[in-house]
Formats: structure tokens, C-alpha cells, sequence
């Protein structure tokens, strides 16, 4: 990814997170990445085989548009750490209501927009659906599994929809706990169109290398996408959301998610919406000239929001150049 034209502020902090149902009790990884007193908030949501930082460098380029960038490391990954329940007890729920508790933790009278990563766009528009305190949701990828051409799009092979996963079905009690490598279900190796990108991520012991629980699959294949509170009731599935705006920003060059299964359930939303297709990007959207697509459309729904013209933005119109190298901006945590 291109190099920071300058200096980005990055905070960490562990937060004490205890699931609802009592089954473990989590420190989770939280960075704040940009001013503290920038105008905007934002959330950057890592899906699975990521983590928080993966997503840095594209939070530092975020936080460039005026947005302070708020990242969490999910259950399982990254350097979240389970420090009481049973190993193995992680479910997809938890990921849920982690962001939820989250975007209410953090809430304050800025507006808030939630960006979400592969799965993450996912997770992203729920915690928005279900808090009702974003003004925007932007997502690479919006997947709902409760499509099979969905659960058919995401498997390394075509043949586990209809046989493996529902398998998993069956993962109830002890056999729930025991850990399954995502890169054994989905065609991980095709996260980037750069294999030493790819490479990398598999590599990941804290990411694509990592691995989750049986209860955890079965549970994201049984989840429904949440639905808007304030919707007609007769609304049943995704033509509930009527809010908040969401922007689909697909890599167009996806070689693990079709941009189609995004665009069809995104077309079943009742509220705005608007899809733009990154150029020349893979599943991992770091190539040009899609990730400076990226960049304006965020820049452009930023400005949108305070009633300001894009060129404040430094990401919209700025020259890019060669950024800071301090120990809290390029060198990461280590």
C-alpha cells in the first residue's frame, strides 16, 4: 500500500469485554488511530482471517480524511485473549455484540460510519441496524449466508455447501469447541491478487493462519442479517433496513467473493444506497487506481456528512508523498 503522506497518531488499549451469555470474558485489542478531536468516527471492522492489524494501514489512510479510526481485534483473533471460560466457546453472536457494545462504548454526539471488510461489511451494517447510531455504512462485501448461491460463493469448493457445511449443523456441545482453520473451508490463498500479499495472510498466526471454533460456524451459518426496528412490520428480511445509508465499495477484481452476491442483496435494501466498483482490486483492496477509488468515495460521504466541500479532505484531491516513520505511525505494534 502506498506510503503515509504524514504522521498518523495510534493508540491501543485492552478492554475488558464479558460475553452475554457468561460462557468467557475477553481482553480485546482497541486502537484509535487519527486526532482525538477529529470531526468524524469511524470503526473499521476486520472480517474472518483478519484483524486489527491488517486493517492499520488502511485506518491511517482513513484517518487522513478526518475521521478519528477505531479498530478491535474480534474474539479469536488478532491479540484478543480469553482470560476466563471454556477455550473453544467464541460464536459468532459474540462477534456481534462485541461491535455493538462497542459503537455504544464509543459513542459520543460526532457522527459515527461504519466500515467493514469482507465479513466485516456484514458485521458492520448489523451493528448499525441494530444500534441505530450510524450515519453511514461503507462495506466491501455484503454476504448473506442464508442465500445459497451465497454459501456456494465462499467455499474453497463448491461441493462443501451442499455437504460440508451443513455438517456443521451437528457442532453442538463438546464438538463445538473444537478449532477449524478458515483457510480449510474458503480459498484464502485468493484474499489478494498479489501473492505475497496472500502469502502473508496465511502466514498470520493471529489471522488467516488461525483458526475458530465448530460453534462458531455453525452459528454465522444460522445468522440472519438484523433488521430495522423502525421498518414495517410486514418486512421480514433485508428490505426491513431501512437505515442508515449504505455504500458497497466492491474490489472488482474479487477472486474469493463475486461483486454479484454483494450487489444482489444491497439491490433488497429499502434504504439509500449506492455501489461503486474498485478498479483493478482484489478481495484485499490495496491496488491502484481502485484504492484511491476507495478514498474519495469515503472523502466524498465524509463531506457529505459535515456539509463541507471534498477538497478538505487531503485523501479527495491531495499530492501523496513519503510519510512519518515514528515508532506509534509506520512501525506498527509489535
Amino acid at each position: 500500500m502506498r506510503p503515509l503522506p504524514q504522521p498518523v497518531r495510534r493508540v491501543r488499549e485492552d478492554w475488558a469485554w464479558r460475553d452475554r451469555d457468561g460462557r468467557g470474558e475477553w481482553l480485546l485489542n482497541v486502537e484509535h488511530v487519527g486526532a482525538d478531536d477529529a470531526p468524524v468516527r469511524m470503526l473499521l471492522v476486520h472480517g474472518a482471517g483478519g484483524n486489527a492489524a491488517a486493517m492499520w494501514p488502511f485506518a491511517a489512510h482513513l484517518s487522513l480524511l478526518g475521521a478519528r479510526v477505531t479498530l478491535v481485534d474480534l474474539p479469536g483473533y488478532g491479540r484478543s485473549r480469553q482470560v476466563s471460560g471454556r477455550r473453544g466457546s467464541v460464536q459468532y453472536p459474540d462477534w456481534q455484540q462485541v461491535l455493538v457494545d462497542l459503537v455504544e462504548r464509543e459513542h459520543d454526539e460526532r457522527p459515527l460510519v461504519l466500515v467493514g471488510a469482507s465479513m466485516g461489511g456484514m458485521l458492520a451494517l448489523d451493528a448499525a441496524v441494530t444500534t441505530g447510531l450510524a450515519e453511514r455504512v461503507i462495506a466491501t462485501c455484503l454476504l448473506d449466508v442464508t442465500r445459497a448461491e451465497v454459501r456456494s460463493g465462499i467455499v474453497r469448493w463448491p461441493w462443501l455447501a451442499s455437504v460440508g457445511l451443513p455438517l456443521l449443523g451437528l457442532a453442538r456441545g463438546p464438538l463445538a469447541h473444537l478449532p477449524l482453520p478458515i483457510r480449510w473451508l474458503t480459498p484464502m490463498a485468493t484474499i489478494s491478487n498479489s501473492p505475497g500479499l496472500s502469502s502473508e495472510v496465511l502466514r498470520d498466526r493471529r489471522g488467516g493462519r488461525g483458526a475458530l471454533p465448530l460453534g462458531w460456524y455453525r452459528t454465522f451459518l444460522e445468522s440472519r442479517p438484523a433488521l430495522s426496528r423502525k421498518a414495517p412490520d410486514h418486512a421480514t428480511g433485508p428490505e426491513k433496513i431501512t437505515q442508515p445509508s449504505v455504500i458497497l465499495l466492491h474490489p472488482d477484481e474479487d477472486r474469493w467473493t463475486p461483486p454479484e452476491l454483494s450487489e444482489d442483496f444491497l439491490a433488497r435494501l429499502d434504504g439509500p444506497t449506492r455501489s461503486v466498483r474498485l478498479v483493478g482490486c482484489g478481495h484485499f483492496p490495496v491496488e491502484e487506481p481502485g484504492f484511491q477509488q476507495l478514498l474519495d468515495e469515503v472523502a466524498a460521504e465524509l463531506s457529505a456528512i459535515r456539509g463541507t466541500p471534498e477538497a478538505t479532505f487531503w485523501g479527495a484531491t491531495g499530492s501523496w508523498g513519503q510519510g512519518g516513520n515514528d515508532e506509534q505511525t509506520q512501525q506498527g505494534w509489535q
